[in-house]
């Protein structure tokens, strides 16, 4: 189940407390997670648990985790359905779950351990 969540709601820090300067996961990732205002959070919830997040603010994507990729690509894949991304400096460690989801990835950039992905909002059906 995926939820969208700030970090003006009660339940926030019971569900993301723990990856705030977590080593594990900025090993994982290459990046740290901070609890900046202005974020939506994007979880995949398992029993409770958070098993994969994604922030975002202003159309950026600006935190990536997942414990499994078929997470990750289920929370994309709603972003992108609400929002057009814009060009969003990303953790590479998810490339082909970005391009699974529909994201376009810049190619040949000079970032080590990071890359530039950037979507549009898709667009739905009518219903007939």
């Amino acid at each position: 189940m995926i939820i969208k969540i700030t970090n003006k709601e009660e339940n926030f820090y019971q569900y993301m407390g723990k990856f705030f300067g977590s080593r594990l996961v900025e090993r994982q990732t290459n990046d740290r997670i901070y609890d900046d205002s202005g974020k939506q959070w994007y979880l995949y919830l398992e029993e409770e648990k958070v098993m994969a997040f994604v922030s975002i603010r202003k159309n950026i994507i600006k935190n990536i985790y997942t414990t499994k990729e078929k997470y990750l690509e289920e929370i994309l894949k709603e972003i992108k359905k609400e929002n057009k991304i814009t060009y969003s400096i990303v953790t590479n460690n998810y490339i082909e779950v970005y391009e699974r989801a529909g994201f376009e990835v810049a190619k040949n950039e000079n970032y080590k351990n990071f890359v530039t992905i950037y979507g549009e909002k898709e667009k739905t059906e009518p219903n007939e």
